[in-house]
C-alpha cells in the first residue's frame, strides 16, 4: 500500500490502530496490505463470507452439511470455517507480535445473550479452534459474567453489542476482575477488546429523536456516538484500564478523523477504507477535541442519550433491554445466525 495515505498516516504516525471489518477473503487481503492488525467478524459477516466463498470452501461446507447437525450446531460449525480461515491469515502477525495483535473475532450465538452456561461452553470451544481468536460475547449482564470467566481462564474476549459509556466501563471492570483471578491462579489472563458500536448508537438515537420530535439536528445526532466514545476513552485513561476500546460500525469518515490519535482500535469496513486511501483528510490528532457543550446539552434532552453518555446511566441489568442492544441482537440473529442454521 502507498505509504502516503491517510490510513497509513493513522497507523504509522499516531497511536490509533485499526481492524478489518469483513471476512470476505479478497477484501481481507487488501485490508492486511493496508495495515489492518486484526479482523472483526460477526454472524452477518460470516454468512456473507460463506455465500461468497461457497465454491472456495465447498468441501468444508459440504462436510458440515452432510453431518445432519442440529441448527445451532450447524451454524457454529459454519462459523468455524469462516473464523479459522480468517485467523490463519492473521497468524503470522499474531506470532510476530508475540500475541499482542493479529486477533480475529468469533461471535457466539446472538440468540443466547442471556444464557451464561451456553455462552461459556461456546467460548471455550471457539478458543480451542486457534490461539488468535477473540471470542465475541454480548455486553449483557450474562455476557459480562462469561467474559470475566474467560479472562480468568486465559481466553481473549471481545465484548460486543455495546454502545454506551456504562457498558464500556462495565467491560473494563470485569476484565480487571478476570485479570486478578487469573494471576491468583497462575494463569496468563486473556486480553479484552471493548466494542463501542458508534454508528449504531447514532442510528438508534436518530430514530428516538424523530419519534419524540426532539429539538436536535442531524449534525447533533452525528456527534452522539463521538461524544460517548470520547467520554469512555477519557475514563479508560483516567482509570488505567487494560481493556482496549474497539470502535465499530462507522457511518462516515468523521468517525475516524474525529478520533484520530486515540490509543484505541477502529474497525473499518472495506467501503469505509476506500476514502482513506483515495482522498485527503487533515492529518490532525483530534481525539482531545471535545464535542461542543451546546451539542451535549441538546442531545441530553433525549433520555436514551443520557443513559448512553452518563457513566451511571445504566446498570448491567439494564444493558440487555437497551433499545440499540435489542435491535442489534435481533439483526445478528435474523440476517446472520439463522441463515447459517438454515443453510442447505
Amino acid at each position: 500500500m502507498p505509504d502516503n495515505t491517510y490510513l497509513s498516516w493513522i497507523s504509522s504516525q499516531t497511536k490509533t490502530r485499526w481492524w478489518h471489518d469483513s471476512a470476505e477473503q479478497n477484501e481481507l487481503l487488501r485490508g492486511l496490505e493496508r495495515g489492518a492488525v486484526g479482523v472483526t467478524t460477526n454472524p452477518y459477516l460470516a454468512n456473507v463470507a460463506l455465500a461468497k466463498h461457497r465454491t472456495l470452501w465447498a468441501s468444508e461446507i459440504d462436510a458440515v452439511l452432510a453431518q445432519g447437525l442440529q441448527p445451532e450446531a450447524k451454524a457454529e460449525a459454519l462459523m468455524r470455517i469462516v473464523v479459522t480461515h480468517t485467523a490463519e491469515k492473521l497468524m503470522p502477525q499474531f506470532e510476530a507480535s508475540s500475541g499482542r495483535s493479529g486477533f480475529v473475532c468469533g461471535q457466539v450465538n446472538p440468540g443466547r445473550a442471556g444464557e451464561r452456561e451456553t455462552m461459556a461452553a461456546m467460548a471455550r470451544r471457539y478458543h480451542a479452534w486457534m490461539p488468535n481468536i477473540a471470542v465475541k460475547l454480548p455486553a449483557t449482564s450474562a455476557g459480562l459474567d462469561v467474559l470475566e470467566d474467560c479472562i480468568a481462564e486465559g481466553i481473549t474476549a471481545t465484548a460486543t453489542v455495546s454502545f454506551t459509556v456504562p457498558q464500556a466501563l462495565a467491560i473494563a471492570e470485569r476484565h480487571r476482575q478476570g485479570i486478578a483471578r487469573a494471576r491468583q491462579a497462575g494463569v496468563e489472563p486473556g486480553k479484552c477488546f471493548a466494542v463501542i458500536m458508534i454508528g449504531r448508537l447514532d442510528d438508534f438515537l436518530r430514530e428516538v429523536a424523530q419519534d419524540n420530535r426532539a429539538a436536535v439536528s442531524e449534525e447533533d445526532i452525528r456527534q452522539s456516538g463521538l461524544a460517548v466514545t470520547k467520554r469512555a476513552y477519557a475514563l479508560y485513561r483516567e482509570r488505567g484500564y487494560e481493556a482496549v476500546l474497539l470502535v465499530a460500525a462507522l457511518r462516515g469518515t468523521y468517525h475516524l478523523t474525529e478520533l484520530a490519535g486515540a490509543d484505541l482500535l477502529m474497525s473499518i469496513a472495506p467501503a469505509f477504507q476506500e476514502p482513506f486511501v483515495t482522498r485527503e483528510f487533515p492529518r490532525e490528532e483530534r481525539i482531545e477535541r471535545p464535542v461542543p457543550a451546546d451539542v451535549i446539552e441538546k442531545l441530553s434532552a433525549i433520555p436514551e442519550f443520557v443513559r448512553a453518555y452518563d457513566p451511571g446511566g445504566m446498570t448491567p441489568a439494564d444493558f440487555v433491554s437497551f433499545g440499540a442492544t435489542q435491535r442489534t441482537l435481533s439483526q445478528f440473529c435474523e440476517v446472520g445466525w439463522r441463515p447459517m442454521e438454515g443453510l442447505r
